[in-house]
């Protein structure tokens, strides 16, 4: 099977960097109902930590995050990818967005298992509908 790129809302939030912090913020997500796609978290700073959210339904996460006392970044715009894992299977994608000029923000892909795999991609806002027609994004 082919990769299913899809065009994806995210959003940031910075938090204090301490142990029981992410639980926390997910637990609270959780029992608000909200479904997230992708999340990772990161270092910022001194005592800081960054949380990005790819969350399912954008609308119910933003409720459900200022609820909890987020203070969220606007909605940005990123891509989840998904496929059948073999050799060569990002550099595929990546090739493409060199070929179309695009620097890519960031880039997190691993082993799914069972034969698959998943990503998230980032490029520059004004990259983003030219990232978007290079990787057949849905």
């Amino acid at each position: 099977m082919p990769e299913v790129v899809r065009r994806i809302d995210y959003y940031y939030a910075p938090v204090p960097d301490k142990p029981g912090e992410a639980a926390r913020i997910l637990s609270g997500l959780h029992q608000a109902g909200v479904n997230l796609l992708g999340f990772t978290g990161f270092p910022e700073g001194a005592r800081k930590a960054q949380l990005d959210f790819l969350p399912e339904d954008p609308a119910a996460f933003a409720k459900a995050a200022r609820q909890a006392g987020l203070k969220l970044s606007k909605k940005k715009a990123g891509f989840l990818i998904q496929g059948d894992d073999r050799p060569g299977a990002v550099a595929e994608l990546m090739g493409k967005l060199a070929a179309a000029g695009i620097n890519v923000t960031s880039i997190q892909a691993i082993a799914a298992g069972e034969g698959r795999y998943s990503g998230i991609l980032w490029a520059k806002a004004p990259d983003v509908r030219k990232a978007a027609k290079a990787l057949g994004a849905a």
